[in-house]
C-alpha cells in the first residue's frame, strides 16, 4: 500500500506491533539482529556422544537454553520446541506493550514442522526400558505440533482460536499468513503468530543425512551453510523460535501502539510434484510470489528486499533464484539475503525467524548479509548481499516493501510481503 493510499484513507488492515525470537545467534530479537548484521555464524560442532557415529556432526543450537528463561518446573511439562516458542511469544507480547484485548478477539497461530519429536523419542525409550506406567502424563501434549499454540493461548487467555498449520519448512511462514487472514476475516483483533523447532538429535540428523540433504563440512562448522555458493553440500540443522504480533490497524491505532510494519499480504501454492523435491520448473515458487504481490497490492518494482528460503542445498537454491529472476527481472536491484547461512535451517521455525529479520530490515533499511558466499552460482541474475547492505527507499516516496519466501517438503510454497508503515 502506497503512502498516498494511506493518506487518502485506505489504511492497511494488518500491522506488526511486536517481535520475539530465540535463535542460534541470540536469546532475543536484539541480540539475534545485531549478530545477524555482523555476519555471525551460530553453527558449531556437536560435542554430545550421540553424534560420534553420524556422518553429520554440526548443528546450530539455540544460543540460550529456554529452560533458563521459563524455569524447570514449567519446562518439565513441555517439549523443548514448546519452551522455545513460549520464550519468543513472551518477548513479542511484551514488545507489543502487553496489550489489553478482549480474549475472544485474541488468536494464536504458532506451529512447528515436526513437533515434539524429542518427547516422542524419550517416551518410547521409557516404554521400552521401564514400562508404560512410567511414561509422563504430559507426553501427548508435549509431542503435539499444536502444543506450542495451546500453551501460548493458555498463558495469554486467547480464545479467538489457536491454530498450528503444518507444512514442513514452510510452517512458520504459513502460520503468519494464516494470522493475517484471521484478522482480515474479522475473527480477531490481535494474533500471536510464528513457528518453533527443536529437532537437533540423532534420529533427525541421521534421517536427513540418509537423504543426502545435510552438509558434512564437519571440520568447518561456521562455513558449512553456504546458500547460492557452488561449494554448498546441504543444509545445517538449527533450532529456535520466532513470533510476531499481528494486529488490526484500527486496534493498534486506538491503543497508540508502536507499529513496525504493514503485514501486506501472503501467497500460497503447492507443487504437486514430489514429496521432498521442488518442481524443477519453479512454477509453484514463482506463482506463490506473484499471488503474494497481488494479495498485497504491490508490483514487483516496489520490492526492495527478499529474505530467501535458500537452505544451501544444491538443487533448491538455483530453483529459487530462477523464480526471483522470472518475477523481478534479471539484475533488478532487489537485494537478496540468505540468513540461513548464519542460523542454519530451523525447519518449521525458519520462516518465522526470517520474517522477524525481514521486518527489521525494513525498519533499519538494511539487508543482513549472506555469509560463506565465496563462489556464487553462475548467472544467477540476483543481487545477493554478502555484507550488511543499505536498502534504497523508492524514489516516489512510496513505502519500501520486502518479501519472505518459505518452502517445505510436500511441495508447499509460501511468500509473505511487508511494507514500511507511514503514520497518517
Amino acid at each position: 500500500m502506497s503512502k498516498a493510499d494511506q493518506a487518502g484513507g485506505l489504511a492497511p488492515s494488518v500491522v506488526v506491533t511486536g517481535l520475539g525470537a530465540t535463535t542460534p545467534l541470540g536469546g532475543d530479537v536484539a541480540s539475534t539482529w545485531s549478530a545477524m548484521l555482523a555476519g555471525t555464524s551460530g553453527v558449531r560442532r556437536i560435542t554430545e556422544d550421540w553424534a560420534e557415529s553420524l556422518p553429520v556432526k554440526i548443528a546450530a543450537p539455540s544460543a540460550v537454553d529456554p529452560v533458563e528463561v521459563i524455569g524447570r518446573v514449567q519446562a518439565r511439562r513441555m517439549d523443548r520446541y514448546e519452551t522455545l516458542a513460549l520464550v519468543a511469544a513472551r518477548e513479542a507480547w511484551a514488545d507489543a506493550g502487553s496489550p489489553e484485548v478482549d480474549p475472544w478477539r485474541l488468536g494464536v497461530t504458532v506451529t512447528s514442522g515436526i513437533g515434539g519429536i524429542g518427547s516422542t523419542l524419550t517416551a518410547y525409550d521409557t516404554l521400552r526400558d521401564r514400562g508404560w506406567n512410567r511414561i509422563s502424563p504430559y507426553t501427548v501434549p508435549m509431542l503435539m505440533p499444536n502444543g506450542a499454540a495451546g500453551w501460548i493461548s493458555i498463558e495469554l487467555g486467547a480464545r479467538a482460536g489457536a491454530h498450528a498449520p503444518v507444512s514442513a519448512c514452510a510452517s512458520g511462514a504459513e502460520a503468519i499468513g494464516y494470522g493475517i487472514d484471521m484478522i482480515r476475516a474479522g475473527r480477531a483483533d490481535i494474533v500471536v503468530a510464528g513457528g518453533s523447532e527443536a529437532a537437533i538429535m540423532a534420529l533427525n540428523i541421521g534421517a536427513f543425512a540418509s537423504m543426502r540433504a545435510m552438509s558434512t563440512r564437519n571440520d568447518e562448522p561456521e562455513r558449512a551453510s553456504r546458500p547460492f555458493d557452488k561449494g554448498r553440500d546441504g543444509f545445517v540443522l538449527g533450532e529456535g523460535a520466532g513470533v510476531v504480533i499481528l494486529e488490526s490497524h484500527e486496534h493498534a491505532q486506538a491503543r497508540g501502539a508502536r507499529i513496525y510494519a504493514v503485514a501486506a499480504g501472503a501467497g500460497y501454492t503447492s507443487d504437486g510434484y514430489h514429496i521432498s523435491h521442488g518442481s524443477p520448473d519453479g512454477a509453484g515458487v514463482e506463482r506463490a510470489i506473484l499471488a503474494c504481490l497481488a494479495d498485497a497490492g504491490l508490483s514487483p518494482q516496489q520490492i526492495a528486499h527478499v529474505n530467501a528460503h535458500a537452505t544451501s542445498t544444491p538443487e533448491g537454491d538455483p530453483l529459487e533464484a530462477r523464480a526471483l529472476v522470472n518475477v523481478f527481472g534479471p539484475d533488478s536491484g532487489v537485494v537478496v539475503s540468505a540468513t540461513k547461512s548464519m542460523t542454519g535451517h530451523l525447519l518449521g521455525g525458519s520462516g518465522a525467524i526470517e520474517t522477524v529479520a525481514t521486518i527489521l530490515a525494513l525498519r533499519d533499511k538494511m539487508a543482513p548479509p549472506t555469509i560463506n558466499l565465496d563462489d556464487p552460482d553462475d548467472d544467477m541474475g540476483i543481487d545477493i548481499a554478502t555484507k550488511a547492505q543499505p536498502l534504497t527507499p523508492p524514489a516516489d516516496g512510496t513505502p519500501m516493501a520486502a518479501l519472505k519466501n518459505s518452502f517445505g517438503f510436500g511441495g508447499h510454497n509460501v511468500a509473505l510481503a511487508f511494507t514500511e508503515y507511514f503514520p497518517a
